[in-house]
């Protein structure tokens, strides 16, 4: 069991690799030949007194290969530049020279993104290299001023004060867990037709709670090495995909549930879902390609984020995919409410869109709505934007469905089964 845990901890690892900002690896020439430079790495810097600090292993090789890190500020149009355009165009040059250096970046009136380059004497050279190709090992620590104006800070400009929203949200978390846990505890042991709903909601939520827990322990120990748990980031972005397909799963299955009951039940059973073929394709199919999306994105993007930008294919594919799903439920919810008759099942139905809308829209429209903010500024917007909407669209449907009185008189309890019960029979008295 202890060999299996390692393996599953080992694969988890492999799938979803992470990267720190204290950067350990090897210089290879090969490489930096190949691609006119070795991309090692990139690092949003603010203000003054920014660091960037390297370790060699192997000085001497490195002077007899002149090796040397390039550092650009921008990356627009850095393709079609030539091998030795690149390495002239470098804003700043490092000569690798001696075991240890620190590198003072230049002060910057807003926060600036710079990338960083290994280059020696053979990555313009055209000719066959006879030897001197050893790999040098290294690492690379990048620092930002603190408060007081130290470069001691590990986080980029884009990453500053996630770490203590986190926290906030694990305190909010925390709060509510103890005022609210005794009470719904008691709505799950009680049972009823609502049970499955408030159970999936529930553990969408844990899941939501752990992705926080351990970002927040991944930021923890990166704010002390610039390299953090990588393995508890890679936790993270798994609990919160995890979440993400269950809650599609549910969202789809109710709706689909209601319409094609209504096609076939009478009109006092309008909300019965019998778990029919149809309904239940329909929302594997959903719940199967987003899953898909979710996982090509992370080989598309190494860099670990909880809430991506989409600038890959499949994060493109992944927001058309969640806009797509939201104007199918519209339509759905529209089919259903045009011809309801009670206010109290219209209103159900309408908080109902709300949930939907937010946990599905809220993650494009940040996206969308990003371009007019800065570089430093997007993935904050994102994170805490997606986590707080969804957060709410979860309070919505929590609430929804533990209100007794309206969801009594919605569903008829005393006689029909409510939607996502997977019941074939029929079910007794509530």
């Amino acid at each position: 069991m202890r060999s299996f845990s390692v393996l599953l901890l080992a694969l988890l690892h492999w799938v979803f690799p992470a990267a720190g900002k204290t950067i350990s690896g090897l210089f290879r020439s090969e490489t930096a030949r190949e691609n006119n430079g070795q991309y090692i790495t990139r690092f949003l810097y603010h203000g003054e007194n920014g660091l960037m600090a390297y370790r060699l292993e192997n000085v001497p090789l490195a002077v007899q290969k002149e090796a040397k890190l390039l550092l650009f500020q921008g990356m627009e149009g850095f393709d079609n530049l030539s091998c030795l355009e690149r390495v002239s165009g470098a804003q700043l040059t490092i000569a690798l020279s001696s075991e240890e250096h620190n590198e003072t970046i230049p002060w910057q009136v807003n926060p600036k993104t710079w990338h960083v380059m290994y280059a020696d004497r053979y990555t313009c050279q055209e000719e066959e290299i006879d030897g001197g190709m050893e790999s040098l090992g290294f690492q690379i620590i990048m620092l930002n001023p603190d408060s007081a104006g130290n470069p001691l800070d590990h986080f980029s400009a884009e990453e500053a004060g996630l770490h203590s929203f986190y926290f906030m949200l694990i305190l909010a978390y925390f709060v509510a867990t103890c005022i609210y846990v005794q009470p719904l505890w008691q709505a799950l042991n009680k049972g009823g037709p609502m049970h499955t709903v408030l159970k999936v909601l529930s553990t969408a939520l844990l899941l939501q709670g752990l992705s926080v827990l351990f970002n927040y322990i991944h930021m923890a120990r990166y704010a002390r090495d610039g390299v953090g748990a990588p393995l508890m980031g890679n936790l993270a972005e798994l609990c919160d995909m995890v979440a993400q397909v269950q809650m599609l799963y549910m969202l789809l299955s109710l709706c689909m549930g209601w319409t094609l009951s209504r096609g076939r039940k009478s009109q006092s059973k309008l909300l019965q879902w019998d778990s029919s073929p149809a309904s239940t394709a329909l929302a594997l199919g959903g719940v199967i390609t987003q899953g898909a999306l979710l996982i090509w994105e992370q080989f598309e993007d190494t860099e670990h984020h909880s809430y991506h930008a989409h600038r890959s294919l499949a994060g493109l594919l992944l927001m058309a995919l969640r806009v797509a799903l939201a104007l199918v439920l519209a339509s759905v919810l529209y089919q259903i409410i045009s011809v309801e008759r009670s206010t109290l099942k219209r209103d159900f139905y309408l908080s109902f869109a709300k949930g939907c809308f937010l946990w599905f829209l809220c993650h494009p429209t940040l996206v969308f709505l990003s371009v007019i903010f800065n570089e430093h500024q997007k993935e904050k917007i994102l994170t805490i934007g997606v986590i707080l909407c969804q957060s709410i669209s979860v309070v919505i449907l929590y609430r929804l469905f533990l209100s007794r009185s309206l969801y009594w008189e919605v569903s008829s309890l005393s006689s029909v089964t409510l939607p996502l019960t997977m019941s074939r029979g029929p079910r007794g008295h509530y």
